[in-house]
């Protein structure tokens, strides 16, 4: 989360700017996720649109799933980083269709996820999902050691987007984001 710090009127007007989407854009990815610090919101691939009209802006952005709890928190650290910043016209659009889906993740992202100790998505596997409740699980790499011998251990883990892993291997549990069509 970002400090706000008292701005007079006049340290706006030194500082202001011209708004534009191309620097809101730069500033929602010092968003970050509050339940996956190490991923911004862009990194997440929850915004969906930014939109500049006059000294107004519109940002657009989807729940990983309905209900997600960090969404009001999302859209609060939104308005405080463009506060920081001297933006105050800002509106916080939720939009539900499309869903959300894993493979708007960043590649990027997909690797913060990783070195964070979390196995992301399986490539692939939220395009045309199907939950499978009598077949095999989905093989998930281990973000520890690297080992593909992991088994579920249970569907839920640390946040509701996440499921329980276990490594075979280096027999550490880890947490797997979930895919998500």
């Amino acid at each position: 989360m970002h400090k706000l710090t008292a701005t007079t009127p006049q340290q706006l007007a030194a500082n202001s700017q011209p708004l534009t989407a191309k620097k809101l854009w730069q500033l929602l990815e010092e968003v970050s996720d509050p339940e996956v610090p190490v991923l911004s919101i862009l990194d997440l691939g929850i915004v969906r649109d930014v939109v500049v009209e006059d000294e107004h802006a519109t940002i657009t952005i989807t729940p990983t799933y309905s209900g997600c709890p960090a969404m009001n928190a999302i859209a609060t650290d939104i308005r405080l980083r463009l506060l920081a910043e001297g933006f105050s016209n800002v509106t916080i659009h939720t939009q539900l269709r499309p869903a959300w889906t894993t493979d708007w993740m960043s590649a990027a992202g997909r690797q913060k996820l990783e070195v964070y100790g979390i196995a992301p998505p399986v490539d692939g596997t939220a395009t045309g999902h199907m939950l499978n409740l009598f077949g095999a699980d989905t093989a998930v790499r281990c973000p520890l050691c690297k080992s593909d011998n992991t088994h579920l251990v249970s569907q839920f883990g640390s946040t509701a987007c996440k499921a329980l892993y276990q490594c075979n291997d280096c027999r550490e549990p880890f947490d797997y984001f979930k895919c998500h069509a």
